[in-house]
Formats: C-alpha cells, structure tokens, sequence
C-alpha cells in the first residue's frame, strides 16, 4: 500500500485539526483519521474527561466510526494516522481491526506501544502485524502537546497562588 508524501502529510494535517479540537475543550490533544483509498472515513480525537471513560482515546472513537461506517470490525484495508503513538489499549485495538497500517507523528516515551516502551503494532506473536511510518508532521505534532501541558501546568501554579 503504497501512499505519496504529500497524501501522507495531508492527511497527518487532518488528523492534528482532530487534536486541536480536543485542545478546544481542554482534552489532551490528540487526534485521528482513518482513510481507505483516499478518503477519509472516520475521523476522532481525544474526549476522556468530556465523556467521563477510558476509553475515549482519538484511535478508539476513529476505529469505531470506520467501523460502523464499513458494518465492519476489519479495517483491512484503511490506514490510520495518529498524531501520538498509540497507549497500549489503542495499539491493541488497531491490531484486532486488521488495520494494516499506522502513520504516527511523534512518538510518546511514556506510554508508547508502537515502539517506545513496547511495540504491539509488531508483535510477530500476534496473528497480524501493522506497518507503521514515524514522524510524520513530528515537530508540530510535538509542539502541539508541549504547548497544551506547559499551559496546563501554568492554570495550575495560578489556581495554587490564588489559593
């Protein structure tokens, strides 16, 4: 499956609008898109503490929507991009989907599962493997995240000094 570089940008871009939006209502800015032959078919981003549940992770709610979308569990024939590595509970679930390949803009050192701490997307013991292309559209991806906890940390030390 082959995808040029301006596609794989492209549709790295969409996936970052997706984390902006989680930005916009305080979520962890993390976003997705599921594209199968060029277009995109779900789209998601983080809503944990919106929706009150653990598993509101942007790649769980992207695959849910393919899925549905499809009438589908496998998503044999999509690629996901995400703007953070996969936590585990998500690289988990993009290997149950049979999603054959993973984009991924930066890479998360302290929960990755796509090769940080661990890399489930290639376990060989697993009956499928996904391709995975790292460090797409990385330094925005990256900046997006420092930028929401350095605010995030700035709120809390005024909320503590006001106290």
């Amino acid at each position: 499956m082959a995808v040029q570089k301006d596609n794989t940008e492209k549709y790295m871009r969409e996936a970052i609008k997706q984390a902006k939006k989680a930005a916009a209502i305080g979520e962890v800015p993390i976003g997705c898109v599921i594209v199968r032959d060029g277009t995109i078919l779900a789209r998601g981003y983080n809503r944990r503490n919106i929706e009150g549940s653990t598993l509101a992770h942007a790649e769980i709610i992207a695959i849910k929507k393919a899925s549905k979308k499809l009438q589908d569990w496998r998503l044999e024939d999509c690629e996901l991009y995400v703007t953070l590595e996969p936590c585990p509970m998500c690289a988990g679930a993009i290997v149950q989907a049979r999603i054959p390949k993973v984009v991924i803009g930066a890479m998360n050192p302290k929960a990755g599962c796509a090769g940080s701490i661990l890399d489930l997307l290639q376990e060989k013991r697993f009956n499928h493997q996904v391709d995975k292309v790292i460090g797409v559209l990385q330094e925005q991806c990256s900046q997006m995240m420092q930028d929401f906890f350095r605010e995030l940390r700035r709120q809390k030390k005024t909320q503590k000094e006001q106290s």
